[in-house]
């Protein structure tokens, strides 16, 4: 039995739809600056702990400034979590639902993580410290992630806009 051209087109059409990156929580088309100091620091932290995702530097933070989180949080959860993504599954480098959710690419999951961070009802409107215990409420998590923050720089920076 032969199906209608315009039916396959139909069902190509509709699956090039679903995987629209919009659709998906790919990032959005912004750029961040190369003069941006988090930039630097964050492409330092990932060289100096050999980091797989160490090239993903500028999504961590185009993602976090699109969500309005500390710049730090979301690399050092990937530290704690699976070593920068050394130890991690199924594109997942953030340990989320209990490292078994699956995202489509690494890039996808830095943006889902920190959208959910920002706007889920479990994250949304607490402290640092009430994010962390909700994320992890294992002993000792917190000040584990708190100190990698640290170590990326004493306070978040501000985004920097370079013409």
């Amino acid at each position: 039995m032969r199906i209608p051209w315009f039916k396959c087109f139909v069902v190509f059409a509709g699956g090039i739809l679903l995987f629209h990156p919009a659709e998906a929580g790919a990032p959005a088309p912004a750029s961040v600056p190369r003069k941006d100091p988090r930039l630097t620091r964050l492409q330092r932290f990932f060289h100096r702990y050999n980091c797989p995702v160490g090239r993903l530097a500028p999504s961590f933070i185009r993602a976090s400034d699109r969500h309005r989180i500390d710049w730090r949080l979301l690399p050092s959860l990937a530290l704690v979590e699976s070593g920068c993504g050394k130890e991690s599954f199924r594109n997942n480098i953030f340990g989320w639902g209990n490292g078994t959710i699956p995202f489509r690419s690494i890039e996808q999951g830095i943006h889902r993580v920190a959208e959910r961070l920002a706007n889920s009802e479990y994250y949304r409107g607490k402290s640092l410290e009430e994010v962390l215990v909700t994320y992890n409420p294992v002993p000792g998590y917190v000040a584990r992630v708190q100190n990698v923050m640290r170590e990326l720089g004493p306070t978040p920076f501000a985004p920097v806009i370079v013409d």
